[in-house]
């Protein structure tokens, strides 16, 4: 079973930062995807970010176009934080944290959202 709980979200100005955090309770795999998502109202959901670690302590890193070196995940395992630089009004979403065993296949768990709102 995984658990995943988001946290961070909040309002901020345009051009402004916020760091998100996902707290990931995993004991089931050996290795893990955790992804990063978005959606904004009317809009469908958006893949924003993903790290996956092998049964190693090797991880891999991979980003959407849209916030591609605008923002960056890192993460000790246990929580994997989002960090959002240079934010834009169309960063608004809500965001969500999502986990899969292993390098791929679909997202099977996820949090429950945080709203991140970025004024302009």
């Amino acid at each position: 079973q995984v658990q995943l709980v988001e946290s961070g979200g909040g309002l901020v100005q345009a051009g402004g930062s916020l760091r998100l955090s996902c707290t990931v309770s995993a004991r089931t795999f050996s290795s893990v995807t955790v992804g990063w998502f978005r959606q904004a109202p009317g809009k469908e959901r958006e893949f924003v970010g993903r790290i996956y670690w092998d049964t190693g302590n090797t991880y891999y890193v991979d980003y959407g176009d849209s916030v591609k070196g605008r923002f960056t995940i890192a993460s000790d395992k246990k929580t994997v934080n989002l960090q959002m630089n240079s934010l834009k009004p169309e960063d608004t979403a809500v965001y969500y944290c999502a986990a899969h065993g292993g390098a791929t296949g679909s997202y099977d768990y996820w949090g429950q959202g945080t709203q991140v709102t970025v004024s302009s």
